[in-house]
């Protein structure tokens, strides 16, 4: 384990390679699993505020959820997570050639929002839990995310250097920089 500035760091950012592979696993993280993506507190007023110029990439079903619900829902622990449609795909998700892509995400890149998207899918695999008011890294293991571990591995690229930018969104550049030194350093 690697500690910096009180965040604890899992083995697992330096020892797993990673890559995403969406012609493989199709965004199938977007679509699987138990509740919607976390959102933290100070996303979901960015979220709302933004809504009008997101819509345009939502589907009508997601559209729909989110005028009935709100962009929150709350999972088991009652943390904020993304709604879902039907409980399955979350409801910023659109599908090109079968894959799932955030509206979110795509209206940033045509430059008419100035929010990429929820940080926790930015850094996915990567989970972020808090524990006595540290953060813990962890990586989310999860076997529809084979396909990246395998390209991930014929190219070289371990988890921390896959996940940098969002690494550095969360952290800062500093923080990134030293996590990057102390794995480089242990090899």
């Amino acid at each position: 384990m690697i500690v910096i500035d009180d965040v604890l760091i899992s083995d697992f950012l330096s020892e797993e390679f990673f890559c995403c592979d969406l012609q493989k696993c199709k965004g199938n993280c977007c679509v699987l699993g138990d509740s919607g993506a976390p959102l933290e507190a100070g996303e979901v007023g960015i979220i709302e505020d933004l809504m009008d110029n997101i819509k345009p990439y939502m589907r009508q079903e997601g559209i729909e959820v989110i005028e009935s619900h709100g962009v929150i829902e709350y999972d088991e622990d009652g943390n904020f997570v993304a709604p879902l449609v039907n409980g399955e795909e979350c409801a910023f998700a659109y599908f090109e050639d079968e894959i799932a892509l955030c509206a979110i995400e795509k209206a940033w890149q045509e430059g008419k929002i100035n929010f990429q998207k929820p940080v926790s899918c930015h850094l996915y695999p990567i989970r972020i839990s808090t524990f006595n008011n540290r953060d813990a890294v962890n990586y989310h293991h999860w076997d529809i995310c084979d396909p990246a571990r395998k390209v991930g591995q014929r190219d070289n690229i371990p988890l921390y250097k896959f996940t940098k930018d969002a690494l550095t969104r969360k952290y800062g550049k500093e923080w990134y920089e030293k996590l990057a030194k102390i794995i480089e350093e242990n090899k």
